[in-house]
């Protein structure tokens, strides 16, 4: 057989098979992974820098966390914790209540996919608040779902055809200095909202990502921040931060909002707190988060006790291998190559980020406009030397860098210079 030949076969099983509107971005099929390494149905090995979009932190099957959903196995897959619940959900919750920003009293409770605690999210602060207006901005992502849809600020492909969404959530800029928009401007688009749309009064929450994901890698500015919060207290509106992508170390602290000095009143958690099963969590002020009765919050598949093994073991890594640290030490070499290219390859109009989440921005030469085109081929090349990268952003031109936090230092120092090539190879092509 020749060499594409199991890939093609099972792309067109695919195709066959499966609906279109799951987006995908390989026609490559995965047979086994390890650490930050992925072989596919033919043998060939790629360089992980995509993480699952930021779910394997702690990299592939993670021989703790492995083990831990090994022996939960042995014991029980699911009671529903809503009929009969497990020590492991409790002792879970605790360790969240303790390490999530605030010095506060907390409770959590678990869902399956961030999409589902940012509903919850929502459920909780119109219970503990009466009111039913929600503020999120522009570029922001929050999920699939309707209520998540409906926070998310990107029409395409998120929300195109899928209206008409829930009533009541209201959008601002996000404050971008590289695309014009200052924080006294996204501050001042507030005021108007409250004058012209909705009452502060009747706004139960403002929803926002530290750095945003799917918008762009985009990191709030401090000033900001710190302005919302006082804008929440003022008002009596809840801060909710979205810590689905930068929460567990990426950001090079536990969760990204340590990086503020600002307390949310809800943080919601997914992605990489349980390397690779499917967890979620909202965490939040004990008194908010009892705002609902008995029965109104729950679900079938929440708090799924294997996902719950996995989480307690993730936590113990994470801190037995010191993964904020390295996070910082991770990103530092990034931005090292990305800042040395930029002085020579005039598409790199920004490298940003907290961390290890950084992202390039590139833009056309000649015009200043993003460029897609150029992500594109740098994602292209960079596919062909066996480097997964992922973009981001509304106007997708931007690469951003989500690879396993446990990344030995060779195969890193490989897939930065994958990346060095293929940046390189773009720019002689555009």
């Amino acid at each position: 057989m020749d060499r594409m030949s199991l890939n093609t076969e099972w792309q067109s099983r695919k195709e066959h098979a499966t609906a279109r509107g799951v987006g995908v971005l390989t026609q490559i099929f995965a047979a086994r992974a390890e650490n930050a390494e992925i072989w596919d149905v033919e043998g060939r090995r790629y360089i992980d820098f995509a993480g699952g979009i930021g779910v394997l932190n702690t990299g592939h099957r993670h021989p703790k966390v492995m083990a831990a959903a090994a022996e939960q196995l042995q014991r029980f897959t699911h009671t529903c914790y809503q009929v009969m619940p497990y020590p492991g959900y409790v002792a879970l919750a605790e360790k969240l209540n303790e390490i999530t920003p605030g010095r506060f009293p907390k409770k959590t409770i678990f869902f399956s996919t961030g999409a589902e605690a940012i509903e919850n999210a929502v459920k909780i602060a119109r219970a503990a608040t009466g009111r039913s207006g929600i503020i999120a901005f522009s570029g922001a992502f929050h999920g699939r779902t309707m209520m998540a849809m409906a926070l998310t600020g990107k029409v395409a492909p998120y929300k195109a055809g899928f209206g008409p969404f829930p009533p009541e959530i209201y959008h601002a800029p996000f404050p971008i200095d590289l695309h014009g928009v200052s924080v006294e401007q996204s501050l001042s688009a507030l005021s108007t909202l409250f004058k012209a749309d909705i009452d502060p009064k009747r706004v139960a929450a403002v929803v926002i990502e530290p750095v945003q994901g799917e918008g762009g890698f985009y990191v709030v500015p401090h000033e900001f921040m710190r302005a919302l919060r006082a804008l929440c207290d003022e008002h009596g509106m809840l801060l909710i931060a979205d810590e689905i992508q930068t929460g567990f170390a990426r950001t090079g602290k536990m969760f990204a909002m340590e990086h503020y000095g600002v307390d949310p009143d809800i943080v919601v958690t997914a992605k990489s707190l349980a390397g690779g099963f499917p967890l979620s969590a909202v965490t939040g002020r004990a008194e908010i988060m009892n705002a609902p009765p008995a029965g109104g919050l729950g679900g079938t598949y929440a708090g799924n006790p294997v996902a719950i093994a996995a989480a307690l073991a993730v936590l113990d890594v994470m801190r037995d291998e010191r993964l904020v640290e390295r996070a910082n030490r991770l990103g530092e070499a990034i931005r090292t190559l990305l800042g040395r290219l930029k002085g020579e390859v005039r598409e790199i109009a920004d490298v940003r980020g907290l961390g290890a989440m950084i992202g390039v921005e590139f833009a056309s030469a000649s015009t200043g406009e993003p460029d897609a085109a150029f992500a594109k081929k740098v994602q292209a090349r960079a596919l062909q030397d066996g480097l997964l990268l992922l973009t981001c952003g509304i106007h997708f031109n931007v690469i951003r860098f989500l690879m396993p936090l446990t990344i030995p230092d060779a195969v890193f120092a490989e897939a930065l210079q994958v990346l060095e090539r293929s940046i390189r190879s773009a720019a002689a092509t555009a």
